[in-house]
């Protein structure tokens, strides 16, 4: 009995103190050879911690940041078919920003489909939880009634930018965290 109140204490303090990571924006840029290999990269622009009535979210979504994604394996359970390659953060223009880069075997495993050869690259903007909206592309966009971006299949570089969050008054940037981070 003790054992089972422990265990819902501790899921009850896991759901509490859970973070609220997000970010502004998503860049990828996918490589693609001809044998339907290649690169992706994925640039997180101005990543966020959602106010709370905790005066120290940013603390603890930073440790939550560092600990889950850059030296967890939390992008290869997103890419279980990939091969994490580099992952690091970094302080641009004065905002957060991280980057991983991965190397895949199969178009499918970065989330990128295609019918046969002869059908161009298909990538749904909604396969993903981070409820990202549609910004821009090299390719074609199938708007709100198809999320869904086409490019021509003998195009070999796919660039895609979408929207997450929107900053203001309820985001706080961690870039300060992240700077004293690095000073240690």
């Amino acid at each position: 009995m003790n054992r089972l109140i422990k265990t819902i204490l501790l899921i009850f303090l896991a759901v509490c103190v859970s973070s609220c990571l997000t970010i502004e924006k998503k860049e990828y840029t996918f490589e693609i050879k001809e044998d339907g290999s290649g690169t992706l990269r994925i640039k997180y622009i101005n990543i966020l911690s959602m106010k709370d009535d905790t005066a120290m979210v940013t603390q603890s979504d930073f440790q939550e940041l560092i600990s889950t994604y850059l030296e967890g394996d939390q992008m290869q359970q997103d890419y279980p078919d990939a091969v994490i390659r580099s992952k690091r953060i970094f302080d641009e223009g004065g905002v957060l920003c991280g980057e991983v880069i991965l190397e895949f075997n199969t178009l499918r495993s970065v989330g990128i489909y295609q019918y046969d050869p002869n059908c161009p690259y298909m990538f749904n903007i909604n396969s993903f939880l981070d409820s990202e909206s549609f910004v821009s592309s090299n390719g074609e966009y199938g708007g709100d009634i198809m999320p869904v971006v086409f490019w021509p299949k003998n195009l070999s570089r796919l660039k895609l930018s979408t929207s997450i969050t929107i900053p203001d008054e309820t985001t706080l940037s961690l870039v300060d965290e992240y700077r004293l981070w690095k000073m240690r």
